[in-house]
């Protein structure tokens, strides 16, 4: 899939807790200050639903916007990218590098190592 631009991922983190999506003033109240103009978030929809990211419903004379691919989703998929493109498909090389940078320490890495071997056993 498309990368989102960052309004673009803004307009999808106010859509996906909404379980029946939402209208473009739904998701305009729902952004922080300072929020686009009417017409830019619209277009910023729309951008999203050719990207593939939510479908558009008409209603009446508006459209109400529902994602169509999962915030875990798209979270797998981000990180995915990242890992490919910065660590060499490594996620040896992420840990890694957040370890270096001291962003994870020892007590976070052997819970870690918990879960993995956890998973190992189911």
């Amino acid at each position: 899939m498309e990368r989102l631009t960052q309004p673009e991922e803004d307009a999808l983190r106010v859509l996906w807790p909404l379980p029946a999506g939402g209208f473009v003033k739904d998701v305009l109240d729902a952004l922080p200050a300072p929020r686009p103009p009417y017409t830019t978030l619209a277009s910023t929809l729309r951008n999203l639903e050719r990207k593939g990211y939510v479908r558009a419903e008409k209603l009446g004379n508006s459209y109400r916007f529902v994602p169509v691919v999962t915030a875990d989703d798209y979270q797998r998929r981000s990180l995915g990218t990242l890992v490919k493109q910065h660590f060499q498909n490594s996620y040896k090389d992420l840990v890694s590098f957040f370890a270096q940078e001291n962003k994870v320490s020892a007590e976070d890495l052997q819970e870690i190592i918990k879960l993995i071997e956890s998973k190992k056993e189911e």
